[in-house]
């Protein structure tokens, strides 16, 4: 009888429902693994609950993926005790939190030469709620001259909190009094003022392992439009970089589950925003690229799985810091290095070879389960869940026809367009349909 081992993927939720469903029922569809050792693999998922622990308590699941802990921490402590005690696999690691701050992720790829604009932290508007606020204040705070700051980077430019995400308090400030109005806003937040660019397009990249999808973001759209369908938006070197940049920084920071934003003209690729800690993922927001997120979830999941991939709470930074004080190197090797470095990290040649050989089934499944009844299903509650009564016929409408596109620019090679894909070791805009856009 073949030697058998069952392993647990622990779902950490909040109150999403769509994706959790979706990957499940992925996850049912991949049936059993055998390693090159002839060990059988069986994977099962269930929802984690939130409960006294103590430290001593055993951790069941055998990886976790985490989608509360940026916020809720009784999960978060749980989750570093899982790392440091019994070797759960997170994704993501709950010791670079900090890093998931906009503030230190600016800093590091600042620090490797990335093209991020001009930023400046300035102090809180309002004071902090603590008894030394007034003395430490009064004696080290020094006067600044915000207009001074502001006019030195250039109008427009964009107000937004050092720890911010899902754009809360984020302003585009044109002038002196939207300046102002944004500051007397923000109260007790720290924040930003960041330099902007002139852009042509606006790309979003969500990164799950070593895979990769660079889309074209609309960010001033309602969030069923944002994420438009539009292949080959980017030029093939700023895809490329987009790309690399969105593995880098998750290398670096030992991230998995990541997405980034970046500003795009010509061949220049500017990053804007980088530290997400939950990215979003929900079918009402990806629709054409929902299938692409949950195929790569769950691949990437049983991989790190079956093949032992272990957890690391240590970053080597100074491997990238070595390609940044080089002298010799131009920014497209930098570029070049980095990516190799991140590439070696999540092993990502090995990655794409391990499934091709074991999981060569799967896009096929994924493709026989989103045109299937199932998915409508999850389509239509998600929709009630998420829009008006009135408004449900003309989402479903709009939805269906997205995730529809996709049903069908992936027909012909349900079998084949994720191994396609594996050798070039990329999912970027300029590659496959439906790998940005």
């Amino acid at each position: 009888m073949a030697d058998r081992s069952r392993h647990l993927i622990g779902l950490l939720l909040g109150a999403e429902e769509d994706w959790p469903q979706a990957f499940e029922a992925i996850l049912r569809r991949v049936g059993p693994v055998t390693d090159g050792a002839g060990k059988v693999h069986e994977m099962t998922s269930e929802r984690l609950t939130i409960e006294p622990f103590e430290l001593t308590d055993p951790v069941r699941a055998d990886l976790v993926i985490d989608r509360l802990a940026y916020w809720y921490y009784h999960p978060r402590e749980w989750l570093k005790k899982a790392a440091l005690m019994d070797g759960t696999y997170l994704l993501n690691s709950p010791f670079t939190f900090q890093s998931m701050e906009k503030h230190s992720a600016y800093c590091a790829m600042v620090r490797l030469g990335l093209k991020i604009p001009r930023t400046v932290l300035v102090p809180y508007k309002n004071p902090v709620d603590n008894v030394r606020w007034a003395y430490t204040s009064a004696k080290y705070n020094q006067s600044f001259d915000l207009d001074a700051i502001a006019a030195d980077l250039g109008y427009p430019l964009y107000m937004k909190p050092f720890d911010g995400g899902g754009w809360r308090g984020v302003s585009r400030v044109n002038n002196q009094d939207d300046l102002h109005q944004a500051y007397d806003e923000s109260g007790e937040m720290l924040m930003h003022l960041q330099a902007t660019v002139d852009y042509e397009k606006f790309a979003r990249a969500l990164s799950i392992g070593p895979e990769t999808m660079v889309m074209d973001f609309r960010p001033d759209e309602p969030m069923h439009a944002r994420y438009a369908v539009s292949h080959d938006f980017l030029s093939p070197k700023a895809g490329r970089e987009c790309e690399a940049i969105s593995k880098i920084i998750n290398a670096f920071f030992g991230w998995e589950f990541n997405s980034a934003e970046m500003l795009v003209t010509g061949d220049e690729v500017y990053p804007i925003d980088y530290a997400n800690a939950c990215p979003d993922v929900a079918v009402t927001s990806l629709h054409y690229y929902f299938p692409w997120a949950i195929t790569a979830l769950v691949r990437w999941s049983v991989y790190t799985l079956v093949t032992r991939r272990s957890t690391s709470v240590d970053l080597h930074t100074d491997r990238y810091f070595a390609v940044a004080d080089d002298p010799s190197f131009s920014y497209d090797a930098k570029i070049a290095a980095y990516l190799a470095l991140a590439n070696e990290h999540f092993t990502t040649d090995r990655y794409w070879q391990w499934c091709e050989e074991n999981l060569p089934h799967l896009p096929e499944q994924v493709h026989d389960w989103v045109s299937g009844p199932d998915f409508d299903r999850l389509l239509r509650e998600t929709v009630a869940a998420t829009y008006p009564e009135h408004e449900h016929e003309r989402f479903m409408a709009h939805f269906r026809g997205l995730t529809g596109m996709w049903v069908t620019d992936n027909s012909d090679n349900a079998t084949t367009a994720d191994n396609a894909t594996a050798a070039d070791n990329s999912t970027n805009a300029q590659q496959v349909p439906g790998a940005a856009g």
